[in-house]
């Protein structure tokens, strides 16, 4: 059965109550799990002194738990990175006697109109997700299945060797596969899949996976870089995309501003080099130049970052060219 991955937005440590502490940094992961069905939850643990970890959990989510105790600028910030990240799917928790209808006008119009408000049973929604886990497709791959892998974790384990952690974020990966170390020139071999500390032959589109890897080392690796085997995937230093800015975005976008633009597990530094306005200011044809490369597919979707932005720190989206 496919991974179900799910964001959740609350205090620090509050999914504790729901999986089993795994992996933390700055983002912490819980594991659920009931036979072949797992559910992986994500928390944003060095939010919000640092805005990449609210992006790098919401990019990763299938759905979303949204826990509301007071109505603040960091809910505002939430509810606009879940929006521009396209997370449709989510439950959201009123606590502090918080009503619906105080936060109606806050998620008008965005992906958090259509999420559920539930109670806060712990119990039931555990078993809720593992429910929605168990109805995902069940699917083999074919032999020309391509597919890859942004890292979020790397390190070197004993006797094993280089093992990388990441959400498979299109298509199919195999063990033995032959994989592209995006955006840097190696290649390596996929010689294990673990889901959930269980070997699988392959994992496909959403699943948690951990892979142990021949000829890399651990240490050349780093978050951001894709295992990739899909012809389609590339890298620049330049992109151009088609921006849709946030209603609440106070002005046009002007030459020579840093942003900085999220794509799967990238959270990279960018020059905007030209901007073309056209009709409204609000949809902008910009060029970029970036730190590092950007790896992406030709269509993808980023999310544009401001982070001298005070307050309002989201852009908005970008359709990468």
């Amino acid at each position: 059965m496919p991974n179900l991955t799910v964001a959740v937005l609350a205090p620090n440590g509050y999914a504790k109550d729901l999986g089993k502490k795994g992996t933390s940094t700055d983002i912490t992961f819980y594991n659920l799990k009931k036979g072949h069905d797992t559910v992986t939850l994500l928390e944003p643990t060095r939010y919000p002194e640092r805005l990449a970890p609210l992006y790098y959990i919401v990019s990763m989510a299938h759905e979303s738990i949204v826990v509301v105790s007071e109505i603040t600028p960091t809910l505002a910030e939430w509810i606009l990175m879940l929006d521009c990240a396209g997370v449709k799917e989510g439950r959201i928790i009123l606590k502090n006697y918080i009503q619906p209808d105080q936060i109606a006008p806050l998620i008008k119009g965005t992906v958090l109109e259509n999420y559920k408000i539930i109670e806060e049973d712990f119990i039931q929604i555990s078993a809720d997700l593992l429910e929605k886990a168990a109805k995902q497709p069940d699917l083999e791959p074919k032999d020309s299945a391509v597919g890859s892998v942004p890292i979020d974790h790397h390190f070197n384990v004993k006797g094993v060797g280089t093992v990388i952690l990441g959400c498979v974020a299109e298509g199919w990966i195999k063990k033995h596969d032959k994989m592209r170390v995006e955006p840097t020139t190696k290649v390596c071999q996929i010689r294990s899949v673990q889901k959930h500390d269980d070997d699988f032959a392959f994992a496909y589109e959403g699943d948690r996976v951990g892979c142990a890897l021949k000829d890399i080392e651990a240490e050349e690796l780093d978050r951001g870089y894709v295992l990739t085997n899909d012809p389609a995937v590339i890298h620049n230093n330049e992109i151009t995309c088609k921006a849709g800015l946030v209603k609440y975005w106070p002005a046009e976008l002007k030459e020579q501003m840093v942003v900085s633009v999220g794509h799967w597990m990238q959270f990279i530094p960018a020059r905007i080099t030209a901007v073309n306005n056209g009709n409204d200011w609000h949809n902008p044809e910009l060029k970029l130049e970036t730190e590092t490369p950007v790896v992406y597919r030709s269509g993808d979707k980023a999310v544009l970052h401001y982070l001298d932005g005070g307050k309002l720190r989201i852009i908005g989206t970008a359709i990468i060219q």
